[in-house]
């Protein structure tokens, strides 16, 4: 079916797979081995780190680095790019593999779903170890990209620009198996989900836009408020069952809170290959042009009918402010 194919790819998606393994045995016992609360540092953006972020993007990193796909990655718990050498034949790998090793883990000690996010691109520079160029690429030029969401079960979704395809890690043979094949999100769906906390520090428009899905004047719009604090777990969720996700810029975080080449992009691409939609609020995440490693964005995401509603209704009272 594609005879060009080398095997690269699934062969990388394979190391993130076994990755996901090892950081799913470790969450699930993360009580009786001592790894909760807190590791003592912080990481890149200046949160305080998990044991397990730590546990989680080692696990990342020697998968990544044995693969021998691989040239350089990038994680959210580091400042820099990681590039790898040349392995022992002189051939370096073509990907550039940037991700999450740990959505979420501010939940960790409460037993919510958290997850490993992860972004793939071919490399841009010709050969040898990778740089910061194989990373800053726009997130239409992905390859690939998944998350992986440890839960009641561990699933693993992915896309590769054909579809969008659900595993759920069967504990009685260690393996990934088919949940959904090429899944769909509803044009329109059920849940709104966003940090209300935050609604004294947001524009106008977005507070206009939840008392609209509270059905305050119009009930054709309401919608139920779902919102779990784990970015992974509430896109999972909106992802099968239709919705909007919200994490608009505020008055303390202007340029947006998630990570562009970690989160918003690999969950845009996503979004967009089930049907669905992702945006800072003006343009398509997918289309920013990454300035530097851990750029920050504002982030909409979810069925194309509410994203394009909320931005309709802040643009109206915001003037396309995002």
């Amino acid at each position: 079916m594609h005879p060009e194919a080398t095997g690269d790819l699934t062969n990388l998606l394979y190391a993130i797979a076994l990755a996901g393994k090892v950081i799913s045995g470790n969450v699930r016992r993360a009580g009786l081995m001592d790894v909760l609360g807190s590791y003592g540092g912080v990481n890149e953006s200046g949160e305080e780190q998990q044991k397990l972020d730590v546990i989680a993007n080692s696990a990342m990193k020697q998968a990544l680095t044995h693969s021998g796909r691989v040239c350089v990655m990038a994680s959210e718990e580091e400042g820099d790019p990681v590039p790898i050498s040349p392995n022992g034949n002189g051939s370096s790998g073509k990907y550039a593999v940037l991700y999450d090793p740990l959505d979420g883990s501010s939940n960790i000690d409460v037993n919510v779903s958290i997850g490993t996010i992860f972004s793939i691109h071919q490399r841009v520079t010709p050969r040898g170890p990778g740089t910061l160029e194989d990373c800053l690429q726009i997130g239409r030029h992905q390859i690939a990209a998944g998350y992986i969401i440890y839960g009641s079960s561990t699933v693993l979704a992915y896309t590769a620009g054909q579809g969008v395809h659900l595993f759920t890690l069967d504990p009685t043979i260690g393996e990934f198996r088919l949940l959904n094949h090429d899944i769909k999100t509803p044009n329109v769906g059920r849940y709104y989900s966003v940090n209300e906390s935050y609604y004294q520090r947001w524009t106008n428009g977005y507070r206009r836009v939840v008392e609209v899905f509270k059905g305050v004047e119009d009930l054709a719009e309401r919608k139920i408020s779902r919102y779990i604090g784990s970015l992974v777990a509430d896109f999972h969720r909106n992802l099968l069952g239709g919705g909007v996700f919200m994490y608009p810029a505020d008055s303390k975080s202007p340029e947006g809170k998630l990570r562009l080449l970690y989160e918003a992009s690999p969950l845009a691409f996503i979004a967009e290959q089930a049907g669905g939609m992702a945006s800072d609020g003006n343009r398509p995440i997918l289309d920013i042009v990454p300035r530097e490693l851990h750029q920050r964005t504002p982030l909409l995401i979810g069925s194309v009918g509410d994203v394009e509603f909320v931005e309709k209704i802040v643009r109206e009272v915001d003037g396309g402010v995002g």
